[in-house]
């Protein structure tokens, strides 16, 4: 590979780099531009592709902005989530690619690990600004991996989050957590909650960041006001949520047709209790003004989080300038 100028040539950026170089408000702020774009239609549309194998997948997910700066993005992801415990290695693994949309020139090469955790905790913060209650102070987290360390920091900053229940199959891993939560989150309780019904029936916030192929999240447990980000479900068959849940709420979604195939809407769709019609909006139309947040505060309120490009690419615009206005990353010609 030779080298190329660094304002020509292709970025690649490793995971450490992209995370000196992104933070959550910043990721926030883009992912909230975007979805602005979104809803006054300049942008193109995400899509999404899904490769099965047997003990994981492959996910491509695209999407573009148009304008002055046409940008187009693509993220192949790799979701494997056995890895922790048979190879000692990430869940999510992969790359993602930035081009200019005018001419087709590969701009960056990024890992997409840190994207897809900032990006997807992100989103999920930038919702809860809309559909959580305003006072919300307990929030319970279900998945004490990395996408659910992500989202305590990410719903902390958005909200006045008093107390952290942290919700693990594994109660080792809520302990982990909580231990390594103790001191980023000053005046903040976190600590484990081995019952989860116990937890939901005091708590205004809940993300369930899963691999989860049956619902956990019960009706009866959610308490009138919650909250919910319902990230863990992006692929047939998983689920986090109780259909009656989902069908009883006010539900908002990423992308309509995406959740409607791999969501939480996936199932109460099949089990006849709603259709993708009765979906109160999807989250771009609400940050637009388009559509309400949350109306009443005893309302539930959902945001079903199946992850779009439209993320990826709003967060890796941020770290393509600034790791090129620092000098960051390695500038190679693929086509040398």
């Amino acid at each position: 590979m030779s080298a190329g100028t660094r304002s020509t040539g292709t970025l690649l950026l490793t995971a450490s780099e992209v995370a000196a170089l992104l933070d959550l408000p910043t990721c926030i702020a883009a992912v909230e531009d975007v979805l602005r774009r979104h809803a006054a239609g300049e942008t193109v549309p995400p899509r999404v592709l899904g490769l099965p194998g047997e003990a994981g997948g492959l996910h491509v997910k695209a999407a573009g902005l148009l304008g002055p700066q046409p940008r187009l993005a693509v993220k192949l992801n790799a979701n494997f989530p056995a890895n922790p415990e048979r190879f000692e290695l990430p869940t999510i693994q992969g790359v993602l690619a930035l081009f200019d949309g005018a001419c087709g020139r590969l701009l960056a090469l990024l890992d997409s690990m840190t994207i897809t955790a900032l990006r997807t905790a992100a989103t999920s913060a930038l919702a809860a600004r809309y559909l959580a209650r305003p006072d919300a102070a307990t929030l319970t987290v279900c998945g004490c991996g990395r996408q659910g360390a992500m989202h305590v920091r990410a719903l902390c900053s958005v909200l006045p989050i008093a107390r952290v229940l942290l919700w693990d199959l594994d109660p080792r891993r809520a302990e982990r957590l909580a231990a390594e939560l103790a001191p980023e989150l000053p005046g903040v309780e976190a600590r484990p909650a081995p019952d989860l019904a116990a937890a939901l029936a005091s708590t205004d916030v809940c993300a369930t960041c899963t691999p989860a192929r049956a619902y956990f999240l019960r009706l009866e447990d959610v308490r009138p006001g919650t909250f919910v980000a319902a990230v863990g479900a992006d692929d047939h068959g998983k689920q986090e949520l109780d259909p009656r849940l989902v069908a009883r709420s006010t539900l908002v979604v990423d992308a309509l047709a995406q959740c409607a195939e791999l969501g939480e809407l996936q199932h109460a769709i099949a089990a006849g209790l709603m259709t993708a019609e009765q979906v109160h909006a999807d989250l771009a139309e609400v940050v637009a003004g388009a559509r309400p947040g949350r109306s009443t505060a005893e309302e539930i309120t959902i945001f079903d989080s199946t992850g779009t490009a439209l993320q990826d690419l709003a967060a890796a615009v941020v770290v393509e300038a600034r790791a090129r206005a620092a000098g960051v990353g390695q500038v190679v010609d693929l086509g040398a």
